[in-house]
């Protein structure tokens, strides 16, 4: 399996890719760049959104516009622009991270300090009308989530444990959370992750030039090689869902890849799930 370039750019921080099947574009975001990128593959067109906080992740609405999750809390952007605050939760020293949208059109939203300590992020889930409970609070890196097909179990990532840890999942509660896969030693931190329609959890692995597939059972089966060493997310988009969109990053690189901070796609690399949206 090979790599092509999608979206040639020069992000601090790629992560959070996301198709948007009602406009057939891809999304994504550049973290500590403060931007919203969004990428319609048919015809080439590309868009960018300054947001005024580090944003952690953009997802399409079920009305149209985007839920943000920045810094200080989580946003609705409507169509026209206009950005409404639906959540407010600031804390100094800490800062928005991955987020994912559940099965019920929730969202399921990460933290992480700054200084990455242990402890300091969370993961919460906010509802439409901005109802927030917290599912996690003793987080050091909230990254990648994501459900199962059929929606019963919810997969996990907190990135210095080096685990994909697996919960049981059911109206909108998680319970018996359990190791799932763990990443060895040198090769690299688990990031972002995407389910695809067969069961198996797609994880990036950060530090580690790659993109690892996990069959159900938690079995390694198929890594793919990337020349960017710090790989964040991934998802499935295009016409078919068939194709892997893959953000990375260049932060911190004293002489970063010429392609870090770019989106690559894997075509063809299987079948991915139809993403929903935020039900606000």
């Amino acid at each position: 399996m090979t790599y092509e370039v999608a979206v040639r750019a020069e992000a601090a921080l790629g992560e959070g890719p996301t198709w948007d099947a009602e406009a057939g574009r891809l999304i994504w975001v550049d973290i500590l760049g403060c931007r919203v990128h969004t990428y319609d593959p048919a015809s080439g067109r590309r868009t960018v959104r300054t947001t005024e906080q580090h944003v952690g992740a953009a997802k399409p609405r079920a009305g149209g516009g985007l839920v943000l999750h920045l810094r200080d809390g989580v946003c609705l952007l409507d169509p026209d622009g206009t950005c409404r605050p639906l959540h407010r939760d600031p804390v100094p020293g800490r800062r928005a991270n991955d987020a994912a949208v559940a099965p019920d059109g929730s969202l399921w939203a990460g933290t992480m300090r700054y200084d990455e300590a242990p402890g300091g992020g969370t993961l919460t889930r906010l509802t439409g009308d901005g109802t927030a409970t917290t599912v996690l609070d003793d987080v050091a890196v909230s990254n990648g989530t994501g459900w199962s097909p059929d929606g019963r179990l919810m997969y996990y990532v907190d990135s210095p444990t080096r685990r994909v840890d697996v919960f049981d999942h059911e109206g909108g509660r998680v319970t018996g959370r359990r190791p799932f896969a763990v990443v060895e030693d040198g090769a690299g931190f688990p990031d972002g992750l995407t389910v695809d329609a067969d069961g198996c959890v797609w994880v990036a692995l950060w530090g580690g030039a790659a993109v690892r597939r996990y069959t159900p059972d938690g079995t390694p089966d198929r890594t793919v090689r990337l020349p960017v060493p710090l790989v964040t997310a991934c998802a499935f988009g295009g016409a078919g869902l068939s194709d892997l969109y893959v953000t990375t990053a260049r932060t911190g690189q004293a002489a970063p890849h010429p392609l870090a901070g770019s989106v690559l796609v894997l075509p063809d690399a299987g079948t991915g799930l139809r993403q929903p949206a935020f039900r606000g």
